[in-house]
């Protein structure tokens, strides 16, 4: 389809979600011309923004990797230096880093019915300039990179040590010897704990309520389809295992879910040392899966609370003061340091403002299609991942479709392609991300609804929706054939 855009596809952010969208638009439309606009100064997203001790994947790498890349490596958890080196690997072989242009932060999109095509403004640099295309991806994910989320803490102001946030965490920082307390109890506390032990004197992971926190071995053994089948093959049949499993044991977890907490309870027991007590520790109130599941390789996180430099604490904050913090139990936590890792900001789109037309489009009043368009909002995907599974599979089953929706557009002539309601009243709405961590339950004015049937339900898992994507049924959609004008 002939157009006056500078590029056919524009993807933003340069981290595993636009890698993996960058590598399917490359492979189906070899024609097209297409960049990915990076913010920064280097690929990697998460993985080179987030520097704090001991950061790592919280899925295993057989998933979290990407399809047409697999991850070669025994280990299923992998630090996040080793996930930057594969990602630039991956960018490298494929001609895609040719593509990326970074310290260009996009700031606004505005699509045009009249042209058929979004205007980009953007700094590069920090100069202005502008850009056009067809269709934009938004590999953007949906956490805020530039503000963290403000832990509302009594009394943190009286406390005279050092606060830090694990999004920003200082390159500077000494614990060696000290006295840290991390507030929190999901991956990214789980993670910190047993790596700040190593140095510091003491560490207590303070939490409200606690999590399940599972063991998972983290090196994998050759099975004899390593041996008898190409090296390819093998590859592609341990992730498909993976994807297999979790799905199995989430599938269990939701349906068994009295039998889950106490296989989780029984492993759990086994793991702690005799001074830490299971109860109320590790035996939360929620079913597993309600929250996502931690996982520790290994089980650093239980072996820390062996060596005497690592422990917790349940209970509900009183105050602060200028040496640590009082719980309403009576519990004092002396501390030197204190961290705040009780969750993370969400934003979508990156913070870019979108505009239709002239008018402004608030996700958050809108439905979101597939899992990945929003109502009423033409040529725009906004890759999100799942909740429930690795993040990259949820963003392959999105690039399936997009290539779905592209091809459809150029064999047809379409110019462009929009989700749209006919009677909103008639959907019931649910949640999009189905889980109830407090920074997720707090983002409703932020993320786009969903309904409990149809196009606009939530997705539910890799191989359904990626069947989907491929074969399924496109409804709910507008497709435009020409433009209005030029």
């Amino acid at each position: 389809m002939a157009s006056t855009a500078d590029f056919d596809v524009v993807i933003i952010g340069a981290g595993i979600s636009g890698i993996n969208a960058a590598y399917r638009i490359q492979s189906a439309f070899p024609n097209y011309k297409y960049c990915i606009l990076e913010a920064r100064d280097t690929i990697g997203g998460t993985w080179d923004l987030f520097k704090y001790p001991g950061i790592r994947s919280d899925s295993d790498l057989f998933t979290f990797g990407f399809q047409w890349y697999p991850w070669n490596k025994n280990n299923p958890i992998a630090t996040g230096e080793s996930i930057l080196e594969y990602l630039g690997d991956a960018t490298s072989k494929y001609g895609i880093d040719k593509h990326i242009r970074f310290q260009h932060h996009v700031k606004n999109a505005s699509w045009s019915s009249a042209h058929q095509e979004w205007a980009l403004s953007l700094e590069r640099n920090g100069e202005p300039t502008t850009l056009s295309a067809r269709y934009i991806i938004f590999g953007t994910g949906y956490y805020d990179y530039s503000t963290p989320l403000q832990a509302n803490i009594p009394g943190i102001d009286n406390f005279k040590g050092q606060v830090v946030h694990p999004q920003f965490w200082p390159e500077d920082l000494n614990y060696t010897d000290k006295k840290v307390v991390v507030i929190g109890s999901g991956a990214t506390a789980v993670t910190l704990v047993p790596k700040l032990a190593e140095k510091a004197d003491i560490v207590t992971m303070l939490q409200r309520s606690p999590t399940y926190i599972a063991v998972l071995p983290n090196r994998t053994s050759k099975s004899l389809i390593d041996y008898i089948a190409p090296r390819a093959v093998a590859l592609r049949l341990k992730r498909l295992r993976w994807i297999l499993t979790a799905r199995i044991v989430f599938a269990f977890c939701v349906g068994f879910p009295r039998l889950a907490r106490w296989a989780l309870g029984r492993r759990t027991k086994s793991q702690l040392p005799g001074h830490v007590s299971f109860d109320p520790h590790f035996n939360p109130t929620y079913d597993p899966w309600t929250q996502r599941l931690c996982l520790c390789p290994d089980g650093d996180f239980y072996k820390a609370l062996h060596t005497g430099h690592a422990d917790i604490a349940t209970g509900v904050i009183d105050t602060m003061t200028s040496t640590g913090i009082n719980l309403k139990s009576g519990q004092v936590l002396d501390a030197d340091i204190i961290v705040t890792a009780t969750g993370l900001k969400l934003q979508l789109a990156g913070g870019v403002k979108i505009h239709v037309d002239g008018k402004a489009v608030s996700p958050s009043d809108k439905f979101i299609w597939r899992g990945q368009m929003i109502q009423d909002v033409p040529n725009a995907s906004f890759v999100i991942g799942y909740t429930n599974a690795s993040w990259t599979l949820g963003a392959e089953a999105t690039a399936t479709m997009i290539v779905r929706l592209l091809t459809k557009m150029d064999s047809q002539g379409f110019s462009s392609v929009i989700p749209r309601v006919e009677n909103p009243d008639d959907l019931q709405e649910t949640a999009l991300l189905n889980l109830n961590s407090t920074y997720v339950k707090n983002a409703g004015s932020i993320m786009p609804k969903a309904a409990t049937t149809g196009p606009f339900a939530p997705r539910k898992s890799y191989l359904e929706d990626n069947f989907l994507a491929k074969h399924g049924a496109v409804k709910g959609l507008e497709w435009v054939r020409e433009p209005l004008t030029k």
